[in-house]
């Protein structure tokens, strides 16, 4: 009896021991785990940027989930949706709006919960704008930048129920006017949504700089630059509005301390030899001192380079005091000026063989002829 109760445990002990050799430690044939691990329990997180981008990110989150398929609510085909593994995220760029943004999450048994969400991109309004203008006579260069714009469309105020103009970021558009006059250039930086930020800038728009020259012109900039001390020029009102010249403005010149001194003016508009080699001015001379005294008009910078400074020079002596009267200077005579020539600089100078510091006349009326 003894014997047949050893052989019977050791027949146990060979089925306990075959048992343990069929499967590996730590597994077993129990998978009634998997009917909890349910994805019941899922959230979302949007990441939307700030930078009107319109980028957004999703990381959607969940217990007991294997992945996720997310559709954004925007776009078509493959790029409509994405598939995001646990623990990853996906991004994609909408424009400005609302949407319905669904999860779709599938567990570690197959089962899969779909969970709706709402999506408001909303772009801000752009800050810090800056306009750099850059005008010459009737033309005008616009470059804008500002923090957060997607785009610019600019009104340069010429046109009745004007439409605009696009600008891109980082790039100058450039406007011609018709006339000149005072208008309000108006740029507006886009968000790429709804809300905008302008920028309203007063400019005047002035007429070509060039003969004739009466100072009477509100849009013309009469550039009269000096060299020498003490040189001025200056537009001022007429002093003695009668006789050859009732304007109202006319140009003031008070003689530096340098012999040398005087005024030069780059033109917008050349004066042209093939028009004319006469230039007829109107002057004022109040000092009966003054009488006998030479004004120079010196013509520069010829297109082309010929000839060189200096060449174009003639001087004419006053012949009255306390009246208005008309010099004529006459370049006709002068030898090297090609016909056709086109000077790009005025240069007066008065009474530069001696001393004269101090000296006021008055100029107006420049005009070519022949």
């Amino acid at each position: 009896m003894k014997k047949i109760t050893m052989i019977y445990s050791f027949a146990i002990l060979l089925l306990i021991s075959a048992a343990s050799c069929t499967l590996k430690d730590g597994i077993d044939q129990d998978l009634s785990f998997l009917k909890s691990a349910v994805s019941g329990s899922v959230n979302k997180i949007f990441d939307i940027s700030t930078d009107n981008s319109g980028k957004v990110r999703i990381t959607p989150t969940g217990e007991g989930v294997a992945s996720y398929l997310v559709g954004f609510g925007h776009g078509t085909g493959a790029s409509a949706s994405a598939t995001v593994m646990a623990g990853g995220n996906t991004t994609h760029v909408y424009p400005e709006g609302t949407y319905s943004v669904s999860v779709a999450a599938s567990d570690l048994a197959g089962n899969t919960t779909t969970t709706t969400y709402p999506l408001v991109v909303t772009y801000r309004a752009p800050e810090n704008i800056a306009v750099t203008l850059t005008q010459s006579v009737h033309n005008l260069k616009v470059k804008a930048k500002a923090d957060y714009a997607a785009s610019f469309t600019v009104y340069f105020g010429d046109v009745a129920n004007e439409a605009g103009t696009a600008l891109a970021t980082g790039t100058e558009i450039s406007h011609d006017y018709a006339t000149s006059g005072n208008y309000n250039v108006r740029v507006v930086a886009l968000s790429g949504g709804a809300a905008k930020t302008e920028k309203i800038t007063a400019i005047v728009v002035t007429d070509p700089f060039g003969f004739p020259i009466d100072f009477d012109n509100a849009f013309v900039s009469y550039f009269f630059g000096t060299f020498g001390g003490g040189q001025q020029f200056a537009k001022v009102a007429n002093p003695k509005a009668a006789g050859l010249n009732t304007s109202a403005n006319v140009g003031k010149f008070t003689r530096g301390h340098e012999g040398w001194s005087g005024t030069y003016s780059p033109l917008n508009n050349p004066i042209d030899f093939s028009l004319g080699k006469k230039i007829k001015v109107l002057v004022y001379n109040p000092d009966a001192a003054l009488v006998g005294k030479k004004i120079n008009i010196e013509l520069e910078w010829a297109v082309g380079g010929t000839p060189s400074n200096g060449v174009a020079v003639v001087k004419m002596p006053f012949t009255t005091s306390g009246a208005w009267e008309e010099l004529v200077f006459d370049y006709s005579g002068i030898a090297g000026i090609p016909a056709g020539t086109k000077f790009t600089q005025l240069v007066l100078r008065f009474n530069d063989s001696a001393d004269g510091a101090g000296a006021v006349i008055y100029v107006d009326n420049f005009r070519l002829t022949n």
